[in-house]
């Protein structure tokens, strides 16, 4: 059966750049909410200092929560060596952190879609990258998971592997064992294209999932589509509470169930506050009953 986790998206800015609202605040609220643990960020304040690690992880086990992933950001697709080596060793240092936090999965992305980069380049740079970081993160018991991301707050491109064939290249390009997908549906509709197509193409190498919706704002899909390749945000969507934006979560949990998804469901939304999190905490605890209940006995 599916375990349900929260990401502290309405309080990013809080967590990571002003310090207005401390790790332990944000522990202490999502232990409100009917979720089984916690994803973390690798730019929280508090997680600065590894000393730090176990206390959290412990404050988060006194309240009844695990914390089974972490969320970071390499960039494996500049044209520089120097810079992808360093990298490697940024992600080496999350790996750390993911287990010292009791951790299974920590994420790994391809980098920036810098236009100096081709299709085959970027592609071998990840690849190189990811599969440089895999043996540390087996020895620290840690599955990397990448993400078919749409772009990191801080970079100023859109990230390379954005849309599904070069995605799905990347994916069969890494040979290590323990490596598997962390499936954004939103982040497919971002790039203007379908979910469930790429559901279906990555399903079997799926261990983790971000749960997120999105709406539109002004309108259609169609319109959205033309508008895929620009650069920063799709204005005319915007992130709304799960099960009434544009996903079909039955179809993406059928799939799911499918290859007998049992893995970690991140929620990554509530934008608007805490009340929004917890109604999409219970929207996606009553969908995973009515499509994984069957499959766990």
């Amino acid at each position: 059966m599916p375990k349900l986790a929260a990401f502290p998206k309405a309080y990013m800015d809080a967590l990571c750049v002003d310090g207005s609202m401390s790790l332990q605040q944000w522990i202490e609220l999502a232990a409100t909410l009917d979720i089984d643990g916690l994803e973390m960020y690798s730019g929280l304040i508090d997680l600065r200092d590894p000393a730090d690690w176990p206390r959290y992880r412990r404050m988060a086990q006194d309240h009844g929560l695990s914390i089974p992933m972490l969320c970071c950001s390499p960039d494996f697709t500049h044209p520089d060596a120097a810079f992808r080596a360093d990298q490697v060793e940024h992600e080496k240092r999350w790996i750390d952190m993911t287990a010292a936090l009791g951790g299974q999965y920590c994420r790994v992305l391809s980098g920036q879609r810098r236009p100096e980069v081709s299709r085959e380049a970027g592609i071998a740079f990840a690849a190189e990258c990811i599969e440089a970081c895999a043996p540390h993160a087996e020895a620290a018991g840690v599955t990397l998971i990448l993400e078919n991301h749409y772009k990191d707050n801080y970079w100023q491109f859109p990230e390379f592997a954005q849309h599904t064939d070069v995605f799905c290249d990347l994916v069969d390009r890494i040979r290590v064992t323990n490596f598997g997908v962390n499936y954004d549906p939103s982040n497919t509709i971002l790039a203007g294209e379908d979910p469930l197509e790429l559901l279906r193409r990555v399903k079997h190498r799926v261990v983790t999932m971000h749960a997120s919706d999105r709406y539109l704002t002004h309108g259609t899909i169609e319109d959205l589509r033309r508008e895929e390749d620009s650069v920063g945000y799709a204005k005319r969507l915007s992130h709304g509470e799960i099960g009434k934006g544009l996903n079909d979560y039955d179809a993406i949990f059928t799939e799911l169930r499918s290859v007998g998804f049992d893995g970690w469901i991140s929620i990554e939304d509530g934008v608007d506050g805490i009340e929004q999190l917890a109604r999409s905490a219970a929207f996606l605890r009553r969908k995973i009953a009515e499509h994984f209940e069957g499959a766990a006995r």
